[in-house]
This record gives C-alpha cells, structure tokens and sequence, in this order.
C-alpha cells in the first residue's frame, strides 16, 4: 500500500480518558497517530478506531527521549510518507503529579520539570516544520500545535512544586511558540484543564455529582473547536472547568 497523502493528526499522551477522547474526535476527520508510553494502553484505543471506520496508528514512545524519539518519526514517515501532512499535532503527556514537602524532596525534584519540558520540546521541534508545510493549504483548517495545561501552569500549589513547575514550562513554551510561529500561519494553543476529569480512575470520587468532573469528550470538542478556528481570530490559550469548580 503506498504512502497515505491525507494529512494526519498526531497525539502524544494517548492514553485513557482525554487522550482517548482526542484521538476519537480527530479520527472523525484525519488518520491519527497515537503515541503513548505503552503498546497495551495503545492497542484497544487503535482497534476501537479502526472498527469504527477510522484509520488510527498506535507507536509506542516516550518523547522526552529524543533518539527514542527520533524512531517514532521514521516510522511516521514509513507509514504515510518522507513528507506526511500534518493538520494538527496535541501534546498532551501527562507530568508527574506528587504532593511533597518542599523539604521532604530527594534530588528527584526536578524529574518531571526536565521530563516535561524536554518532551515538549522534542515534540514542538519534530511536528512544527510538518505544520508549516500545511500552511495556506486551500482545502483544510490551519495547522494547529496545542498543549495540554493544568491549574498548576497558573498557580503554584503547596507541596506541588515539582508539578507546577513543569505545567509552568510547558504554558511558557506555548506562549513563546505562539508568538514566533502564529504570524507564519501555524496556530499554537494551550488548554488549562482546571479540575478533575472524569475517568475510570476517578469514578468513586464525587460520584454523588458526575456532573462535578470534566467530560473528556467535551475536552475534544474543544480542542477541536481550536483547530476550526479561521486565522483571523487565534485562541492562543483557553481554560475548562466544571460549573461547580472554585476557582
């Protein structure tokens, strides 16, 4: 079979529940590839895809290793071609969540900062020359790079500051991205998803109130929403929080 023309969309951080989400809703329009850490946590999210009539690529990877990394994108390229279209690329890589005394901390402290940003980077320097070729193509959205936030990019909270600084990092590098790559026609966003998200993991927690956590369906529709927007009117950062939520 020769080399996919169609241009794709690429997740990392495809796990359950809103990297599951994403990948269903842009399936609705593209072929998406998949990247997590794992091949099992992969493999029911492709299948799913496919029998729904989608076209869905599962690549096991960890982006904050960049020769591991660099794998992932020759077998992109193996898969749809030397030069695959890409319409939109979310970063989307959960950070180390741990809440510590700032004293209490081991050398580990900066684990998920140099983690995360490094991931970040390495996925923003891979997919944003393929988003520039996709720039003033007549027949689609502009190509659009998001990145996953969470309250922590806004606000430190007590003992969180390993996770801050990393959810800080990330907010930074949108912002800066935005601004060099906006005026070339790349449109770059960062969501702050403030709250807890509604998965399998969370369902005893306000079970009395499902309607207190975030639906990660409405989560992707969001981010849709991002990609549809004309070039004339960029979000470049937007925040999501349940009705109830206090912030």
């Amino acid at each position: 079979m020769p080399p996919s023309t169609n241009p794709i969309a690429i997740i990392a951080g495809a796990g359950p529940g809103t990297g599951a989400a994403l990948a269903r809703r842009f399936a609705q329009r593209y072929s998406v590839v998949l990247l997590a850490r794992s091949q099992s946590t992969l493999d029911p999210l492709v299948q799913d895809i496919n029998r729904s009539g989608g076209s869905a690529l599962g690549i096991p990877a960890d982006v904050a290793h960049t020769d591991q990394f660099s794998s992932t994108l020759a077998q992109i390229r193996t898969h749809f071609g030397s030069e695959p279209r890409v319409a939109a690329a979310i970063f989307n890589v959960a950070s180390k969540f741990t809440r510590n005394p700032f004293l209490d901390h081991q050398p580990e402290f900066l684990d998920s900062l140099e983690a995360t940003a490094r991931g970040a980077s390495n996925f923003a320097r891979a997919v944003l020359p393929l988003l520039l070729r996709e720039v003033d193509q007549t027949e689609g959205y502009s190509p659009t790079l998001i990145f996953t936030g969470a309250t922590a990019a806004l606000k430190g909270g007590s003992g969180l500051g390993s996770f801050a600084m990393s959810k800080f990092a990330v907010r930074a590098l949108a912002q800066s991205l935005a601004r060099e790559f906006g005026p070339k026609g790349v449109h770059v966003a960062h969501a702050i998803i403030d709250g807890v998200i509604a998965t399998e993991k969370t369902k005893q927690y306000l079970s009395d109130r499902p309607d207190a956590k975030i639906d990660p369906d409405a989560i992707a529709e969001a981010y849709w929403f991002l990609h549809t927007q004309s070039r004339t009117a960029f979000t470049q950062e937007l925040d999501l929080r349940p009705y109830c939520e206090t912030w």
